[in-house]
């Protein structure tokens, strides 16, 4: 398919077309039923199976379920292979993204410590739900994305609660600022992964085993999936609608200090997003792997960070208002970036023929 990205605007549903101005009336939405709706926020906090939010799982599950469907498994071996991008995605994610965060984090809110904790929580949450979204928008490797969330998972589960440590505790005594704990169990992180990413994986991946078993590949990605499509903005614009739902009034009764913990977090995406970006037109990577390096490794699992910050700090606490704020900023400002990506394919090297997707599989969310 051409590279060209004036004929990718054309191919797109209307819903697609538009999807920056749904997402900006989703989050609007939720704001104003979290704030005139009294106990509705409350009400769906309470709405929990083994302290996982169900409306925001319900959500996620619907959204990633089909972008993970469209993913051929078969090809994941070529992504394996590539060392660059494996290597430049946990050096990004787990070494350079956390580092940024919690120096950001105590440049712009020194005075300010439970919302700095929140943020610091949320850069040590590396993403491995929304991602897939904005890199299916983006025109990303959907394979090379399966692949590094996977990897993310795995790194979250083993790592997660030592960087909470070392960020939140050793580092700053070391540095004899104030430090702050963190008590949260593997067994909670790994429940998270298993749920926001384990269910849809298995799902897609047993949809796309026993459709192309049963009806042929052609009609799997002719047919099925641009039927499946449109179902993963659905379930984005419902996801958002709930969280900004939840912490509506906080969000509106409290504009500068959303404005303070909105500008690091600013920051710490344009970084980390132009920079994977740069390393990964340095590596040689054609454009697809490159964008999917850049959102792997600027977005956040929110979902993670604030289900920590409420675990350990209280549903009211300033570090799950930071953690809120997150998605706030960066679901906006990565929307805005999918648009730069898309421009910016003229300066990489173009993708291997094996790439190359039906045309009919490109409508609705899958326009790649």
């Amino acid at each position: 398919m051409s590279a060209a990205p004036a004929p990718v605007a054309g191919r797109l549903s209307f819903l697609d077309r538009y999807l920056a101005l749904w997402i900006l009336a989703a989050m609007a939405a939720g704001l104003g039923l979290g704030r005139l709706v009294p106990g509705l926020g409350d009400g769906l906090a309470r709405v929990t199976v083994a302290g996982v939010s169900l409306p925001i799982a319900l959500g996620l599950l619907v959204m990633m379920y089909p972008v993970l469907a469209k993913v051929r498994y078969d090809r994941l071996d070529v992504v394996t292979r590539d060392r660059p991008l494996l290597v430049w995605s946990l050096v990004l994610n787990w070494i350079i993204g956390p580092a940024l965060m919690f120096a950001l984090a105590w440049i712009f809110l020194p005075d300010l410590p439970e919302y700095r904790t929140g943020l610091i929580i949320v850069g040590l949450a590396r993403c491995i739900a929304m991602v897939i979204i904005w890199n299916d928008l983006a025109c990303g490797h959907r394979e090379a994305a399966a692949v590094l969330v996977a990897v993310n998972s795995v790194f979250q589960v083993l790592a997660f609660g030592l960087l909470g440590w070392f960020y939140l505790d050793l580092l700053p005594g070391l540095l004899g600022l104030a430090t702050t704990g963190l008590d949260i169990s593997a067994w909670e992180i790994a429940r998270s992964v298993l749920i926001f990413l384990g269910i849809p994986l298995a799902a897609g991946f047993l949809t796309r085993r026993l459709g192309e078993k049963t009806r042929g590949r052609d009609w799997y990605e002719t047919k099925l999936i641009p039927r499946i499509g449109p179902f993963a903005l659905y379930g984005l614009l419902f996801t958002i609608v709930v969280l900004f739902a939840l912490q509506g009034d906080a969000i509106t009764s409290k504009p500068v200090d959303v404005a303070r913990i909105a500008l690091p977090l600013l920051v710490y995406f344009a970084l980390m997003w132009a920079g994977s970006m740069a390393i990964g037109r340095a590596a040689g990577l054609d454009h697809p792997k490159t964008t999917t390096l850049a959102f792997t490794a600027a977005g956040n699992n929110f979902e993670l960070a604030i289900a920590v910050a409420i675990a350990t700090f209280g549903a009211t606490s300033g570090q799950a208002l930071a953690g809120v704020v997150g998605p706030l900023i960066e679901v906006p400002v990565l929307i805005g970036l999918v648009h730069v990506a898309l421009r910016a394919r003229r300066y990489f090297p173009q993708p291997t023929p094996t790439r190359a997707v039906p045309a009919a599989a490109t409508e609705g969310t899958a326009h790649v």
